[in-house]
């Protein structure tokens, strides 16, 4: 990866980088903060320290860019911390790294805060002193860390997921061999927070080609920054979350993106139906499906959805199709047999793009990872936790999380299958559907459906025809609009509260 940008920082000098909050960095710019950061991180810190925190700015400043890059030509690797985060889970992260220094644009309240309960030193990037341009590639071991994102923890403290050079550099190859016609003209979408590990793909394959990276502004309302954004500098290639797509939905209409090349959605479930309408706004796009947990890198899988073809679904989602260069996927049963048939089992990752493992954390390495002994070699697997089967296509299939199963009177149960029906009812509404357990101990499911006009009742007596009646909500509620994380992502847990007031 840092041999391809260092090549477009001696090829493109003059072509802009990144524009952010309408603000536009060239490449020689960004050569030049990246510089500075390096070189005196290669001055002051000794090399024993092999990682550095970096403030996360949700204002997406290019300080924060440049400390990343900055960090990786030094040798070392980062850990993007939101300074928006409870203290206590920042704390968390701190000491489950060793982190002793921190790169920030400038301080705060806030980051002085968490410096000081953790004696953490500050390296303020505006402070620093201008230097020569140094862009030549670091003497690394590939197996060193690049970056560690923490996901959240079933019993609330957050993982660490440690990816490497060789991973990240495994993506980017894979990405490269995807074929896609891409190149330094285009203009390529960034709209996530950054300890979201689909941002990553956002500043890393831009740079890699000497293409410009547009952020959203953070100013107003989210979503519509993103639509004004796509269209003001008419976006070639846009990665979102599908829940995007519902926010942008009332606008379909108005929205004409003729430019646009690739629309790439990752992180959730994405329907075919709302693909469909998005085409229609995106008429010379190919619109890509893409899957992959933190935990190898990015993503790893892609299916091209195709509106001249019947594409087959489940429950109304989209495939999430086949393994990417170097990757494997298989699907496996209780007892980690595989299986080849249209059988559902839990989908399991193999391949260069697989973490070592999460950090410091040997129980929970040994329930998620496991190996496959052949004759001539030895297979390290991932288990997703996501349940999936192969179609006649030899396309992947995602049908749920294995935790987002439930039992109920002995029944076991998939939520999915239940919002499938509720979205058929409501012409494609935003629903999510709960589980939460009640004072009795007795599993209740709940429905909520964003930004409905018509009745829940209605919802009801159409489900009491489509599934079992130990599948009926006991609770259906209607939200003018579905809480959200910092990512753009349906935040579960703030709906799982909302359930237990139900």
């Amino acid at each position: 990866m840092l041999e391809k940008i260092s090549e477009t920082f001696f090829r493109y000098p003059n072509r802009n980088a990144f524009c952010i909050n309408r603000e536009y960095y060239t490449y020689f710019n960004f050569a030049k903060l990246v510089s500075k950061i390096r070189n005196y991180i290669q001055s002051n810190l000794d090399s024993s320290e092999k990682l550095i925190g970096i403030i996360a700015n949700p204002e997406s400043d290019i300080e924060t860019y440049g400390a990343i890059y900055g960090t990786l030509y030094s040798g070392h690797g980062y850990v993007p911390i939101n300074q928006t985060n409870p203290i206590n889970r920042n704390i968390e992260i701190l000491k489950q790294t060793g982190i002793k220094t921190i790169l920030c644009r400038r301080t705060n309240e806030k980051i002085k805060e968490l410096a000081h309960k953790q004696s953490i030193n500050i390296i303020e990037i505006c402070l620093l002193p201008e230097t020569h341009i140094n862009i030549e590639l670091p003497n690394v071991d590939e197996n060193e860390i690049a970056y560690i994102l923490f996901t959240s923890g079933s019993t609330g403290t957050p993982k660490g997921v440690p990816i490497t050079r060789k991973n990240i550099n495994s993506f980017i190859h894979a990405f490269y061999n995807l074929n896609l016609d891409i190149n330094e003209n285009d203009r390529f979408l960034q709209m996530f927070e950054l300890t979201f590990d689909f941002s990553v793909v956002c500043y890393t394959i831009p740079l890699c080609l000497g293409a410009c990276i547009y952020t959203v502004p953070t100013e107003g309302i989210k979503f519509a920054n993103v639509f004004t954004t796509l269209e003001e500098n008419e976006i070639t290639f846009a990665c979102m979350v599908p829940t995007v797509l519902n926010y942008l939905k009332p606008y379909f209409e108005e929205i004409k993106l003729n430019k646009m090349k690739y629309s790439l959605f990752c992180g959730e479930i994405l329907y075919e139906d709302i693909a469909r309408q998005w085409s229609v706004c995106t008429p010379n796009a190919k619109i890509i499906n893409a899957y992959g947990p933190t935990e190898a890198t990015v993503f790893c899988m892609t299916y091209i959805w195709d509106n001249k073809t019947s594409n087959k679904t489940f429950n109304g989602s989209l495939p999430i199709g086949k393994s990417m260069e170097n990757m494997k996927a298989i699907v496996i049963d209780e007892n980690l047999n595989k299986i080849t048939n249209r059988t559902k089992g839990e989908l399991c990752l193999s391949g260069k793009q697989l973490t070592d493992g999460y950090l410091n954390d040997l129980p929970q390495n040994r329930k998620s990872f496991f190996t496959i002994d052949h004759d001539d070699k030895v297979e390290r697997f991932y288990r997703t936790g996501d349940l999936a089967y192969i179609n006649d296509d030899s396309n992947f299939i995602f049908a749920g999380r294995l935790d987002n199963q439930i039992k109920i009177q002995g029944f076991r149960i998939e939520l999915t299958e239940i919002e499938h029906f509720a979205r058929e009812f409501t012409k494609g509404a935003n629903v999510k559907a709960v589980s939460s357990v009640d004072k009795r101990g007795i599993t209740q499911i709940h429905l909520f459906v964003e930004n409905y006009s018509g009745n829940t009742e209605d919802i009801q007596s159409y489900l009491q025809t489509k599934v079992p009646g130990y599948m009926i909500p006991s609770s259906i509620s209607i939200l003018k609009a579905f809480p959200l994380n910092g990512n753009g992502k349906v935040d579960k847990d703030k709906l799982m509260s909302l359930s237990d007031k139900n």
